[in-house]
């Protein structure tokens, strides 16, 4: 349906005259005619007709007439949601069930009148691309994995050291100890099935198991974490890694078990990156936020790749 002529419709309904919404719309008396005329042969319908006192709606113009503002308001709300600087903030993450994306939640908790709009798209490469085009405004990405350069006009500020626990099912080897040396994990089989060559994440896990001698499985399909979890919860030898503010929800009856890595802790290093002339006027406040998630970066005792070592505020 043309909207140009829907829109002329409800501005004749509001204004009575043609002649008026044609001043109202900025066109000629005639281009009214003409969309009003073309909108009814597509409806097969008359919606106004012309009186002495001007224009008066149909039956089936009044019929017509709350679902034509309806088309219009929805149209307006589609643009909002595309257009920078009136859209809603758009954040991508790794995965909707990160810690990180409950860093979001608390953030939108904090500031409702904010909207946000949370996606997830495919590697960093994929991120900055978006961050590039104006598509998002900011991502969350472990942003020094080898090969990896950021263009210039992408900042960068570390924001979380996630720390990891083994997850297990109560029959695990280690599901009943308060915590785990990280080296005393090498020969176990850690199931990641949804680490995907060339991401940050597969990346990270690859310099983990070749530091400290681990079997990081990647054998699928990836099935999606209820699967995972249905599965670790009955072997007495599969694990996988987890943050312990991840929100995940496992049937009645599963005891599964996080427990915590030492000598070192492994940390998952998020850095949010955003366009340093992205023109959002939300994505200062959540930097704001972001700032007190995480205030200072702990070195001592954890454990990140080489190529995430770096003084926070320097640049992947």
């Amino acid at each position: 349906m043309d909207l140009n002529a829907v829109r002329t419709f409800v501005a004749v309904a509001d204004a009575g005259q043609f002649q008026k919404a044609a001043v109202d719309l900025e066109l000629t008396q005639q281009a009214v005619s003409k969309r009003i005329a073309a909108l009814e042969r597509e409806l097969g319908v008359r919606l106004l007709t012309r009186a002495p006192r001007g224009a008066e709606l149909s039956i089936d113009g009044q019929a017509f007439l709350p679902h034509a503002r309806a088309l219009l308001l929805a149209e307006e709300r589609a643009a909002a949601a595309v257009r920078p600087g009136s859209r809603a903030l758009r954040v991508d993450v790794i995965g909707r069930r990160i810690s990180l994306a409950g860093a979001l939640r608390a953030f939108h908790r904090d500031r409702p009148e904010i909207p946000l709009d949370v996606v997830t798209l495919s590697g960093a490469e994929a991120a900055v691309a978006a961050l590039r085009d104006g598509s998002i405004d900011a991502t969350f990405r472990a942003v020094t994995m080898p090969g990896m350069r950021l263009p210039d006009e992408i900042e960068t500020e570390p924001v979380l050291d996630e720390p990891l626990h083994l997850f297990t099912g109560p029959d695990h080897e280690f599901a009943g100890r308060p915590s785990v040396p990280l080296a005393q994990l090498a020969g176990h089989r850690i199931w990641m099935p949804g680490n995907a060559p060339g991401t940050e994440w597969t990346a990270y896990y690859d310099a983990l198991a070749a530091d400290f001698g681990l079997t990081i499985d990647t054998i699928g399909p990836n099935w999606g974490v209820e699967a995972l979890i249905d599965t670790i919860a009955s072997s007495s030898t599969l694990a996988t890694f987890l943050g312990p503010q991840t929100p995940l929800v496992w049937p009645a009856g599963y005891d599964m078990r996080l427990v915590p890595l030492r000598d070192p802790a492994p940390v998952y290093p998020h850095s949010l990156l955003w366009h340093r002339d992205n023109p959002h006027p939300a994505l200062a406040a959540l930097r704001a936020h972001l700032a007190t998630v995480q205030p200072d970066r702990d070195e001592t005792g954890t454990w990140r790749p080489a190529w995430a070592r770096r003084p926070r505020g320097s640049r992947g």
